[in-house]
């Protein structure tokens, strides 16, 4: 009696035990594991994601910079993939079984159960095709999807490119963004991509068992709509940004202009620079793996990146800090023997200038006289305290954004230098410099290095005689007009307005009858200082600075040409162009003779020095040599460039015996 009750307990023992684990098993299936849920759903129920229009870009004047088309992609679930004819699959796709059999182990590992992008943005005769024959593939469907496509082909570093996320990426983004999806990879695309992308959307569609669809899921209630991505406006102008990059072909360097009286960038020039539709489509990875090989680095950002010494255009900065420091007066004057001879003539003049004050200085360019100023600054406090001097002169530049970043609204930009005295006294240990050691820093030179976004806010600094607003390359956001307000804030940058005007006497006095004489636009009043940045590694770069009219200032300019010698023959000239067409839409013809055509056509591409691991290879890739010449032909095949000198717009071109000339100024720049 006692066995039976014993075994009728160890029975139902059994029973309750089975019940619990197929409670647990059918917990663990409807709750945990989300697989048979989804196998199920799909089987009935399938999601297909509406992408947004990404929000276009237009210039200051409503010109559209970038816009969408349509692609389409080829989705797949893996686990609803039944056999079916993979060679004729493959053929109206154009892969091989290769590449298939790759696509489809990449989706498996994302989930067996999801969708997910099987092949990107076929083209539209592929997708009709696919379209028509899609019963016979189950388990693959098509999505569309927008992409970018360029009008102009141009301002590329400005926009930036979108690229396809990473698993880095979507896992930032705590699950916004899926595998197959774009983001903006750098420009305005990634630092505006929240604002950019818009809101996706979800269509739920009832589908059989060949995948074919049958009409919305609930007529619809669970659908959402996608929004569309929100409008950007630019603050370039697209008439000198197009102008800038014409006339900067085959050249290395950077245009970089803003409106004094806003801070927006109204030209945003890095040559070399490439066409942004080439890195859209299918394609896009060998293209851009062609301009990765390219040895003028066309991806390089170079008005944000690229650090050059300001040679002789900082001057006039230096005058402003010595000014409001009280070390000088307007008045103040040099004897210029043609060298500086309290440091045992170093540096030197490339002429002797005489007697000169503030003004005269600044318009002759003397590197004595600015010698003198900055000595004067560094021993303001006596000899011994020098660092403590230094330090206020440091910070005084800094103001004036130099050495410090000014948060463009773009990524990657530099910072420039300004050495701290803690890098003289790691190099000449503490106590162990002064004045003279650090006195290349007067004229531009040694460890001091700015970019061409810097050296052009520095003159809208000078326009506005005291304050800037930080530069920028968006003005507005929707169809509201939104500006963010860092962007509207003035920047002093703690000088008095009244010592500007000696300043920018001199800097007119430049292009009226200095360096950059042969730049002078009839009938307008142009302020600048052209520099020579020295290069170690080459020839060196032009560099000009300079804004206009002086009244009332509209434009604030820097030009850096690399590789090509004085500021007044390279860089001044290609400013001058760019603020005529800004101010007045128009080139007229110049009492020097220079004409944009010139510049146009004329090569200063650096030759490439090629190291000799480098010629081991090339020499394995037959590749006798790299020249200039054949770097040009190679981009010329994968970069269409705008032309838009119109002739209407141009003086009349000259008469075929008179000879297209760049203007060769008299005298060199001081350095």
């Amino acid at each position: 009696m006692n066995s039976f009750f014993e075994r009728r307990y160890v029975i139902a023992g059994i029973f309750i035990a089975l019940i619990l684990v197929l409670l647990a098993r059918l917990f663990y299936i409807q709750v945990v594991d989300d697989r048979y849920f989804l196998y199920a759903s799909q089987n009935v129920v399938r999601k297909f994601i509406k992408y947004p229009a990404r929000g276009p870009i237009l210039d200051r004047n409503g010109k559209i910079m970038v816009q969408n088309e349509p692609v389409y992609d080829i989705t797949v679930v893996p686990k609803q993939v039944k056999p079916f004819d993979t060679v004729e699959f493959c053929k109206l796709l154009g892969i091989d079984k290769e590449g298939f059999d790759k696509r489809m182990a990449k989706a498996r590992i994302y989930s067996p159960y999801r969708t997910s992008v099987f092949e990107k943005q076929v083209s539209a005769q592929q997708y009709a095709s696919f379209q028509e024959r899609l019963s016979e593939f189950p388990g693959f469907d098509t999505q569309q999807r927008p992409v970018r496509t360029y009008p102009d082909s141009s301002a590329a570093q400005f926009l930036g490119y979108i690229g396809e996320v990473t698993d880095p990426i979507i896992k930032r983004s705590g699950g916004y963004y899926s595998p197959g999806d774009y983001i903006g990879i750098t420009g305005v695309e990634k630092t505006y991509e929240t604002v950019l992308r818009g809101q996706r959307g979800v269509e739920n569609m009832m589908v059989d068992s060949r995948n074919v669809r049958k009409g919305r899921y609930a007529n619809g209630a669970y659908d959402t709509a996608a929004v569309a991505g929100e409008r950007l406006i630019s603050s370039l102008d697209m008439r000198i940004q197009r102008l800038g990059e014409t006339l900067m072909t085959n050249k290395v360097g950077s245009i970089v202009a803003i409106e004094p009286s806003t801070g927006e960038i109204l030209c945003f020039v890095s040559s070399p620079t490439y066409d942004p539709n080439l890195l859209v489509g299918r394609e896009r990875g060998n293209n851009a793996a062609e301009l990765y090989k390219d040895p003028y680095k066309p991806f390089f950002t170079r008005p944000i990146q690229a650090k050059y010494p300001p040679g002789s255009s900082f001057k006039p900065l230096s005058a402003l800090i010595a000014l409001q420091e009280g070390i000088i007066t307007p008045q103040t004057t040099y004897l210029c023997p043609g060298r500086y001879l309290a440091n045992n003539g170093k540096p030197k003049c490339t002429h002797v200038h005489g007697l000169v004050n503030l003004s005269s200085a600044i318009a002759e360019s003397c590197n004595g006289y600015f010698a003198m100023v900055f000595e004067k600054l560094m021993n303001a406090h006596g000899a011994k305290n020098t660092e403590s001097s230094f330090d206020s002169w440091r910070n005084n530049v800094n103001k004036f954004g130099f050495g410090v970043k000014l948060d463009v609204d773009i990524p990657s930009e530099s910072r420039g230098n300004v050495p701290t005295s803690s890098f003289y006294d790691k190099y000449y240990h503490k106590g162990g410099w002064r004045s003279k050691t650090i006195l290349s820093l007067a004229i531009g030179q040694g460890e001091l290095e700015a970019t061409p976004l810097q050296l052009a806010n520095i003159e809208a600094t000078i326009a506005n005689h005291g304050f800037y607003y930080k530069p920028h390359l968006i003005k507005a956001i929707g169809d509201k007009q939104v500006i963010k307000r860092e962007f509207t804030i003035k920047n002093s940058v703690g000088i008095d307005p009244q010592y500007f005007e000696p300043v920018i006497d001199g800097m007119q006095n430049v292009v009226e009858h200095g360096t950059a004489a042969g730049s002078k636009i009839p009938g307008i009043i142009m302020c600048g200082k052209t520099g020579t940045a020295q290069n170690p590694h080459g020839k060196n770069h032009s560099v000009f600075v300079a804004y206009a009219p002086r009244d009332n200032p509209k434009i604030a300019i820097a030009v850096v040409v690399e590789n090509s010698g004085d500021g007044g023959t390279w860089a001044a000239p290609i400013a001058s162009f760019i603020v005529e067409k800004y101010l007045r839409d128009t080139i007229t013809k110049r009492p020097s003779g220079i004409y944009p055509e010139y510049y146009i056509e004329k090569n200063l591409l650096p030759e490439i020095i090629v190291k000799p691991a480098d010629k081991a290879k090339l020499k394995a890739d037959s590749l006798k040599k790299i020249t200039a010449d054949s770097i040009k032909k190679a981009r010329a095949d994968s970069v269409k460039k705008s032309k838009i000198l119109s002739t209407k717009n141009l003086p009349a071109k000259k008469d075929a015996g008179e000879k297209l000339t760049a203007m060769l100024p008299k005298r060199k720049e001081d350095e």
